[in-house]
């Protein structure tokens, strides 16, 4: 019996929405207010489910609510039931949401990689840019040293050349390659304290 009763009670809830619907073309607000009383809860669940964000699913369903009050003009009862009609609304409205939502966060993802991307390239030039700058004024440094100073100074910091090493090749006494960077190093320093 309970099957039974069931068709009849969705007839009769079919009538009633459709009747509700003709009074809200008409602006019938008490109409709207009792047709958003029997179907907001279920559209709501329905953007809900598709959305999975609750200030979301309230946005459509303003705005659905909103078009059935300005469109429910245009409804058709020979193309279905009042809530089919609705429920379409829903579901389209929620779909175009979640696409905008969608497209909105890909743009702000790839506004923000580009952003960063744009300020480590800036860091990193502006990095290129300063240790050039400052490559220049220690190569004018060195340049500013005497021949012996300057060629133990480059194999030993520019060369990567141990003191033995430079002594080896150079074929000069540990001592002196030391005492030569010794004081190629403090005159770059007087010459670079003059500079900076």
């Amino acid at each position: 019996m309970i099957a039974l009763l069931k068709p009849e009670a969705n007839t009769q809830s079919s009538l009633d929405d459709a009747e509700l619907m003709h009074r809200v073309a008409l602006r019938d607000k008490v109409a709207f207010a009792q047709l958003y009383d029997r179907l907001s809860g279920v559209l709501y669940s329905t953007a809900m489910r598709i959305l999975n964000d609750a200030k979301e699913a309230e946005d459509v369903l303003q705005d659905v609510f909103l078009q059935i009050w300005e469109k429910a003009g245009t409804y058709d009862p020979g193309l279905g039931r009042p809530f089919n009609w609705m429920l379409t609304l829903t579901r389209n409205r929620s779909i175009d949401r979640l696409r905008s939502l969608r497209r909105r966060y890909e743009f702000i993802a790839e506004a923000t990689e580009t952003a960063v991307t744009n300020h480590l390239n800036l860091q990193e030039n502006g990095r290129e840019i300063y240790d050039r700058e400052q490559s220049q004024i220690i190569r004018r440094a060195l340049e500013g040293l005497p021949l012996e100073q300057r060629q133990a100074v480059e194999m030993a910091f520019l060369g990567g050349m141990t003191q033995t090493e430079i002594s080896e090749q150079l074929g000069q006494p540990l001592g002196t390659i030391k005492a030569r960077i010794r004081r190629g190093v403090i005159k770059m320093k007087d010459i670079l304290a003059d500079w900076l």
